[in-house]
Order: structure tokens, then sequence, then C-alpha cells
């Protein structure tokens, strides 16, 4: 690669992340919900004012009440398929099954294009030295290739995984700008071709020997499964994690890589280990706070519903009793069911989402950063408005 490499630097902290994360989901809860569009902005804000390529920290200029209405306008899609669903519920359970299947292909179709409109606005908003990214392409062509790709993904059981993984890369990249200049993608099915067939190899084989070694030690002949068997299991379940994480490093590593624009390049090196520590880390946060949530239940249920726990012993006939005559006890259930939910996805950001970010970041060096000088700007994409279906779909993204 030509001309000196710079580094991508992040500055951010897990404590500045989550005292925004707390903050918002205060709000989300006094709003009922609403106050997620600017918890999402905030976020993003977070993220892209700490990262710095070659000292110049990006810039995002989305707001929430660009996403609240774009969401809105999602919910022109959504209502009518709720009356969808009340109708097919009243039919006999054949057409209800070929319906609720129809509408999750139909889903499933515009998920695709509700990712590509997401990353649109998202790279729309996103400045670095002044100057605007944008996407351009078809967000209906990447829809179809991502469902054709998909349904030859459950014809061939995965094997054509690497061919979509570079059409879907080269679409998405290829048809990306920052300022006048377009970026270019040179990398291809055979760039993750080779990692990716040797995982899927292991993956069968380490499946297999887990299920063959449990079924040898009674596992599957009804009743409760031995301690041994249940520990063979969960080693090949951790075998099988550990071996899709690792063609997941391969795969960001060698595609990233192969992202050009005009004369500027990228070199990303994400490593399996570090990829790895984010998910124990996760698993590991996510049972202390669990396990401090259960110690907490237990207290404030042991208060509202004392005679439940009665002589020591759960009596769970005693509980449903207090539901039904005692608000404090529905309260108390409710707020512990919001609490559980909340725990998962705050520390699914501090340590998945923010680890992932922060990994990527400092693996990344940019080869070429000074042929940048010449890049022109461009206008604002304005006719876009929020990333609601995206959002509606779950499938959004930072």
């Amino acid at each position: 690669m030509n001309g000196q490499g710079q580094p991508v630097a992040f500055t951010g902290t897990r404590r500045e992340l989550g005292a925004i994360l707390l903050r918002g989901y205060l709000l989300m809860v006094l709003s009922i919900g609403i106050y997620r569009f600017w918890l999402t902005t905030w976020k993003r804000r977070f993220y892209w004012s700490n990262t710095e390529i070659g000292g110049e920290a990006l810039e995002y200029t989305g707001n929430a009440m660009q996403l609240l209405l774009g969401f809105l306008q999602a919910l022109a899609i959504f209502i009518p398929l709720y009356s969808v669903f009340f109708y097919l519920s009243t039919q006999s359970s054949t057409t209800a099954v070929i319906g609720y299947g129809a509408i999750a292909v139909g889903l499933w179709f515009l998920a695709g294009y509700a990712i590509y409109r997401a990353r649109d606005f998202r790279l729309s908003r996103t400045l670095w030295r002044g100057i605007r990214f944008d996407q351009g392409g078809s967000a209906w062509g990447y829809a179809f290739r991502r469902f054709g790709w998909s349904i030859l993904m459950l014809v061939t059981a995965g094997l054509v995984y690497p061919f979509m993984a570079g059409s879907l890369w080269r679409y998405r990249y290829a048809n990306s700008w920052y300022g006048d200049r377009q970026f270019g993608f040179t990398g291809s099915w055979k760039s993750v071709a080779k990692p990716y067939y040797l995982a899927y190899l292991l993956v069968i084989a380490s499946a297999a020997l887990a299920l063959g070694s449990a079924a040898a030690l009674g596992a599957f002949k009804g009743g409760f499964p031995s301690a041994r068997a249940v520990l063979v299991l969960l080693l090949g379940a951790v075998a099988v994690g550990i071996i899709i994480i690792n063609y997941q490093a391969r795969e960001m590593s060698r595609m990233f890589s192969a992202v050009r624009l005009g004369a500027a390049a990228l070199a990303v090196k994400v490593e399996a280990l570090g990829l790895l520590g984010q998910y124990v880390r996760f698993g590991l946060a996510l049972a202390g706070a669990y396990i401090v949530l259960a110690i907490g239940g237990f207290v404030v249920l042991n208060t509202v519903a004392p005679d439940a726990f009665a002589d020591g012993q759960f009596q769970p006939a005693v509980l449903l009793a207090h539901l039904r005559g005692s608000a404090a006890t529905i309260l108390a259930l409710i707020t512990g069911y919001l609490l559980i939910f909340a725990a998962f996805t705050l520390m699914s950001e501090l340590f998945l989402g923010l680890g992932y970010w922060k990994l990527v970041a400092s693996g990344t060096r940019v080869y070429g950063l000074e042929t940048l000088a010449s890049v022109r700007a461009r206008d604002e994409d304005k006719a876009l408005v929020g990333e609601g279906l995206a959002d509606a779909l779950n499938v959004g993204g930072y």
C-alpha cells in the first residue's frame, strides 16, 4: 500500500456510554418509549465524535426528530399488517400458517430494503473533515439481491455464503461515496471461501461429536440427562461458538481490508481472541447483573408478599393470590421484567456494541489518507427521512 498508514483511534470510555444509556433508559420509561429516538442519536454522537481518523473525528448530524418521523411513516405499513394478523387469527389453522408464513417471507424481504435505507441515512448524516458521506445504489436492488441469496442459502444449507458475502459487500461499498469520490471494493467470494468452508466442516464435526457423545451417555433416552451429558453438550456449544467467532474475525478483517477510496485503502486486523473476549466479558457482566437483580427481586417480593416465602420455601400459589389482589406485587413483577430486559440491552451495548467498535478501530490503519485532500463536498440528501422501517423491524445499527 502506498503512503504512510494512519491509525484509527477511539477515545470514548465505557463509563461515558453507560451514563448516556442510563439517562436514556430513564427517560424512555418516563416517556413510554418515545425517548429511544433521542437515545439512539446520543449513542451515535458518542461513537462518531470519539472515532478519529488521522487525528480528526467523525461527526454525526442526524437528529431524533428525523428518526421519530421515519418511525411514524413506517407505521403506515405496520398498522394494516396488524389488521391482517387479526384476520388470520380468526381463520383455520392451515390458512393461518400459510398467511403467517407469507408475511414472514415478506418481512424478511423488507428487512433487506430497510437495512440499506438505514445505512443510506447514517452515511448521509456522517461527516469527516466537514465532507459528507453518502450511499448510492438502489435499496430495492439490494433487497432483491439479499432475498435471492437467502433462498440459495436455504437450498444449499449455507454453502453459498462466501458468494453471498462477496456480492453484498461489493454492492454496499461500490455504491458508497465520500464527497464526490466513490468507494471501491476489491474483495470477492475467494477472500473468505477457504476460512468459511473450514469453519463449516469444523462446526459440523464438533456438533456431531458432541451430540454423539451425549447420546452415548443417555442424554436423549427420556428424563433428565446426566451431568456428564450436559457437560459434553455445553463443551460442544462452546467449541461451535469459538469456531464461528474465529471465522467472523477473519471475514471482517479481509472484507474491510478490501475497501478502497480512490488511492486510499483500509488495512484491518480484527483479532479473534479479542472478539471472543468481548463475548466472555458480556456473559460475565450479564450474569453479574442478573445475580444482583435476583437478590433485589427476592428482597422486594419478600417485602410485598412475605407469606409467599414462609418457612424459607417459595410458594407460587400464594404469590399468584397476591397478584390477583395486590397492585404492589404486580408493579414489582412488571418492574423486574423491565429491569431484566434493560440489563440485557445495557450489557449488550457496553460490552458487545462498544467492544466491537473499539476492536475494529484499534485494528485499523488507513493508507493514502493524503490523497483525500482534493475531495469536494456534496449536498446532504434531505429526501431521506429517518430509518423507521429498519427501527420497526429491529435491523438498524448504532
